[in-house]
């Protein structure tokens, strides 16, 4: 894999700042003293950052900003997945830690950790997810209201749990829930009479998505980040 992105990895930095600190000189791969950001490091090679070596940690930990056509799974017969999004090397055993439907965007945490992926998931631990949501009409006080309240979902017999929501503009809003029910947002906002036409999640627990991250890029989650979880 790449010089940059095996730093990246290792150590949680970004790759920005693994490019600053490849080109003051303070890496080494083996003996070579001023490699490339691109530089290809294989298996069995040593890099040594201010003179410390750097391994890959032993589970993986990711933040993906997922473009729209893209589903939230390992494998898929017909459409991109969000691993396919992710380098060879680096696949075996990750899986996304929650979903996002095809057409919704942003955050996706992606790691190797089971327990970790459980702790993320569990209604037990009621892990607030934000999103900006993006409505046909405008959204009123009332519906802002409801949506606080919890809202009696069609087809179901329990309302929603109470949720967070602040209007941004006429027809935005940001919404944060603590359940993972099918297509929830866009069925809440259904219920009030409105059509959801934009969808991108923000945050997930205390794990922002980085708003450096093109749409289809991803990077090592910081050990603060996976501790938070």
């Amino acid at each position: 894999m790449r010089l940059d992105f095996f730093l990246a990895h290792g150590t949680g930095l970004s790759r920005k700042q693994v490019k600053i600190l490849i080109g003051k000189g303070a890496v080494r791969v083996d003996g070579e003293a001023r490699p490339k950001a691109n530089t290809r490091v294989t298996e069995g090679q040593a890099v040594w950052l201010h003179d410390e070596r750097v391994q890959l940690p032993g589970h993986r930990y990711l933040m993906l900003h997922k473009p729209a056509g893209v589903v939230s799974a390992t494998e898929d017969g017909e459409h991109r997945t969000v691993v396919d999004l992710i380098p060879v090397e680096l696949r075996r055993d990750l899986h996304p830690a929650g979903r996002l439907d095809r057409d919704t965007t942003g955050l996706v945490l992606l790691t190797s950790d089971g327990d970790w992926s459980h702790r993320l998931t569990s209604p037990n631990h009621a892990c607030g997810k934000r999103y900006r949501v993006s409505c046909a009409d405008p959204v009123s006080d009332e519906d802002l209201q409801a949506l606080r309240d919890g809202i009696l979902l069609r087809g179901e017999d329990k309302p929603t749990l109470p949720a967070k929501a602040e209007r941004v503009s006429e027809h935005e809003l940001l919404l944060t829930i603590t359940e993972g029910r099918y297509h929830q947002v866009k069925r809440m906002l259904a219920a009030r009479g409105n059509k959801v036409v934009g969808l991108h999640r923000e945050q997930i627990g205390e794990i922002e998505l980085d708003a450096g991250l093109a749409p289809g890029a991803f990077r090592a989650l910081t050990e603060e980040e996976i501790a938070n979880i």
